[in-house]
């Protein structure tokens, strides 16, 4: 017998800073095969790992915020310029994966975040992220083929707007 995962009663999920703390906990998540490829990526090694952090928490025009669940950090969400674009983006690792909390995290950055319009890219095969989303607002805009660089495989990616 098999058991489904509890969803995470909403008020459970919180977002706060990130500290120096979260960043061995978030390589491990990034670092993980099943994550990289439902999310079409390649992991980062630690050297660009540490300088792509070192960046974004030196960027005072991103939003970082670590997700945490009970005492435990789960996940990060940011907002930030993506290809002149504001754009979101989260990662919440695979053992929390289907309990409402990338939902829940979303949420909450949407809320402390005003900016209007948002936009996100996501493979189109990850029908779980896709679904995060639509369920907080997100309009898709069109599929597309993306091509290869250092960070992505080629992909057909969906693009969404938040307006």
């Amino acid at each position: 017998m098999t058991s489904e995962p509890s969803q995470i009663p909403r008020d459970k999920a919180l977002l706060r800073a990130i500290t120096p703390a979260d960043l061995p906990v978030f390589y491990r998540h990034q670092a993980d095969p099943a994550s990289n490829s439902m999310a079409v990526v390649h992991p980062r090694s630690r050297d660009e790992f540490d300088a792509f952090w070192d960046r974004v928490l030196r960027d005072p025009g991103i939003t970082a915020r670590a997700i945490v669940v009970g005492r435990e950090t789960v996940g990060h969400i940011s907002c930030f310029q993506m290809d002149g674009l504001d754009a979101v983006g989260y990662w919440i690792a695979r053992e929390h994966w289907g309990r409402g909390i990338a939902t829940r995290a979303l949420g909450l950055l949407l809320s402390e975040v005003p900016i209007r319009p948002l936009h996100a890219r996501v493979a189109r095969s990850n029908a779980a992220s896709i679904r995060v989303l639509a369920r907080c607002g997100f309009r898709l805009t069109v599929f597309r083929s993306a091509p290869a660089d250092d960070r992505f495989p080629a992909c057909e990616e969906a693009l969404f707007v938040l307006d």
